[in-house]
């Protein structure tokens, strides 16, 4: 019914005249209805036209129903994508989760997107993957990081995963770029933990940062000022702040945090709280190779202390 009464009104209005006509007269209407009846006795170019117009607007009505149908699909596909990748990412099923979001490399969604990035990465991590699958892994992880970014820049998760890639990155374009970089990296995490405090990653992730700096070995920091006017810099003290708050926020949240925190400690000649966190790590369940790596560098450090 309201489509028919939008049909209605393509119609151009109409007059209706009354006749009353004598034989042989002109009637009321007189030279007007001889020239309505001309029009009104030729109807096949009206008809032509209303058929037109009304199948125009049949068929727009019928392009937006099917266009308002896909996207609320579409969206409803990508909803199940993605539930089905955190399943999996909790699970520890790298490959699997790999395999899964690989066959949307295309999509232009900023959330799928950034979980490609990840599983991506998380593929080049495994022990198993050689040096050069490792490398293209790498760099099209890169590429997926980047493109969530761009079509989602309020999300954390994206500016988080770009930032590790781009570290990831670093590693094969020696280290004027990974130092360049630095600023980059340092810019992403902040963004990222602004958008969300509660992210205990990327505060980890920051402190991972501020750690690597303090550690820098001295010829990198003679390199840094040589090609930079100010090089990026940090101490133990402020990576140590970031791990004990992403702590805070998520309390054994990785093992890989409190295997920093043991370390850092040790950084800083504190051995009985780099024990404390160290058993911590060793004992934290291992969901995932990285853990088991984990599990066996603390034991390392542990038997040295």
């Amino acid at each position: 019914m309201a489509l028919s009464s939008r049909l209605w009104r393509l119609l151009p209005p109409l007059r209706v005249c009354q006749q009353t006509r004598t034989w042989g007269g002109r009637g009321r209407c007189g030279a007007w209805e001889v020239r309505a009846c001309e029009v009104i006795g030729n109807t096949r170019p009206f008809k032509r036209g209303f058929l037109f117009s009304a199948l125009s607007y049949l068929g727009f009505e019928t392009y937006q129903i099917i266009s308002q149908a896909a996207v609320v699909h579409a969206t409803a596909k990508v909803e199940e994508i993605l539930a089905q990748a955190d399943y999996l990412y909790e699970s520890g099923e790298t490959e699997k989760l790999y395999q899964l979001l690989i066959q949307y490399k295309e999509s232009e969604d900023g959330e799928l997107l950034w979980r490609l990035a990840r599983a991506s990465r998380d593929i080049a991590q495994l022990s198993k993957t050689s040096e050069e699958e490792k490398k293209v892994l790498v760099y099209e992880a890169l590429d997926y990081a980047k493109r969530a970014l761009e079509k989602k820049e309020s999300s954390s998760a994206a500016h988080k995963w770009y930032a590790i890639c781009i570290s990831d990155v670093g590693d094969y374009e020696g280290i004027k770029v990974k130092i360049a970089n630095a600023y980059v990296i340092k810019e992403h995490f902040e963004k990222a933990i602004e958008l969300n405090p509660k992210d205990a990653t990327s505060i980890h992730l920051m402190g991972i940062w501020c750690y690597t700096f303090a550690e820098m070995p001295w010829y990198q920091r003679r390199i840094a000022k040589v090609l930079f006017a100010n090089p990026p810099s940090s101490t133990y003290e402020e990576a140590l702040r970031y791990f004990h708050k992403a702590e805070e926020v998520d309390p054994n949240f990785y093992s890989k945090n409190l295997l920093l925190l043991g370390k850092t400690y040790l950084k800083l000649n504190n051995k009985k709280l780099a024990a404390f966190w160290l058993v911590k790590a060793k004992g934290y369940p291992a969901h995932t190779e990285e853990d088991k790596q984990i599990q066996t560098e603390a034991a390392q450090l542990l038997t040295g202390l």
